[in-house]
């Protein structure tokens, strides 16, 4: 499918939003790309490095974006916080698809109303999950395995200095502030718990433990319906992590520990980590790119208006190919299935 209308990616200088521009050049070099921000010449220099792509300003206080009346676009991207929505209200008063990663679970609510008020205007991919919903992903490609899935724990590892510049501090302190308290699926109900329920050691691939505690994530909800698993908890430490450790950058690192039967009802279990030496920012970008160009048709079969998450609209084994292009691998645990 072609497109001779560009996406609109706001946010487009940051890591993110730069990191999934770069991907989209990649896989589709024809595809039109607008990076939109507040400072034009930094937007420039991003468009400039990718080629074949635009800059311009945004203004999010505004409900037109500040954008002139006759540009047209074909996705409009949120690969930032917009506190008003006038990206997502964008979108939909032009009929275009629309991706958020930075609402989180606690302030996924308004875009959902939104998306139920205007449930044909065009697709919504909530994709504020960990790492834009990699993590998601890659869990439910492991699980391919198994007949029935009776747990999922996932232990997640943020290097301190990897926590994606201002917008990322910023969307932290945010989630923080709307609840401190993780949720979890406990024998196929969902529950909030508190200390020290929450509390957790959180492990590295070199065995380091740090402390961390279960987080209220998308993660959990789209798991847990996602495998029936009745058990889904999803921890979180901010640390040190093992690539810089060795002396190295820092390092992304995710545990997926699953338990259950395979499909002749034997018990097996399973526990590996998703790694990457370069962090966060390629499986972020990744996560990004993949939504884009399954909205776009670029892959598969048309999107549907409405709310939709990236395990309702991606292949599991297709995000593991493209994670692993960037660098990212699997190691498994001793013992781990």
């Amino acid at each position: 499918m072609g497109q001779s209308e560009s996406v609109l990616i706001l946010g487009g200088t940051g890591q993110a939003g730069a990191g999934a521009a770069a991907l989209l050049r990649q896989w589709h070099p024809a595809l039109p790309l607008t990076i939109a921000g507040r400072d034009l010449d930094r937007a420039q220099r991003v468009a400039d490095e990718l080629g074949a792509a635009t800059a311009t300003t945004i203004d999010l206080r505004r409900g037109d974006l500040g954008l002139p009346a006759d540009h047209h676009y074909s996705a409009v991207v949120a690969a930032l916080w917009d506190d008003r929505l006038h990206g997502l209200r964008y979108a939909q008063r032009h009929g275009l698809p629309y991706l958020s990663i930075s609402s989180g679970l606690t302030d996924i609510a308004p875009e959902v109303v939104a998306g139920a008020q205007r449930a044909n205007a065009a697709p919504i991919l909530v994709a504020s999950h960990y790492c834009a919903g990699t993590v998601v992903l890659a869990a439910l490609h492991t699980a391919r395995r198994f007949g029935r899935v009776d747990s999922i724990r996932i232990g997640a590892v943020l290097d301190e200095t990897d926590t994606g510049g201002p917008a990322g501090i910023a969307d932290l302190e945010r989630w923080s502030t709307a609840t401190t308290a993780g949720l979890v699926r406990r024998d196929g109900v969902f529950h909030w718990i508190t200390d020290p329920d929450a509390q957790a050691d959180v492990r590295g691939t070199d065995g380091t433990g740090l402390p961390g505690r279960s987080i209220a994530i998308l993660d959990v909800p789209s798991l847990a319906l996602a495998t029936d698993a009745p058990d889904v908890r999803f921890d979180f430490a901010v640390g040190e992590s093992t690539g810089r450790r060795r002396g190295e950058p820092a390092s992304f690192e995710v545990r997926i520990d699953l338990e259950g039967t395979d499909r002749e009802g034997a018990p097996i279990s399973t526990s590996r980590y998703l790694v990457h030496p370069a962090g966060q920012r390629p499986l972020t970008a990744t996560g990004i790119a993949l939504g884009v160009e399954r909205l776009l048709g670029l892959r598969g079969e048309a999107v549907a208006p409405g709310i939709h998450t990236p395990e309702s609209l991606l292949d599991p084994a297709y995000a593991v190919q493209r994670l692993e292009e960037t660098g990212a691998t699997f190691i498994d645990t001793p013992g781990g299935g």
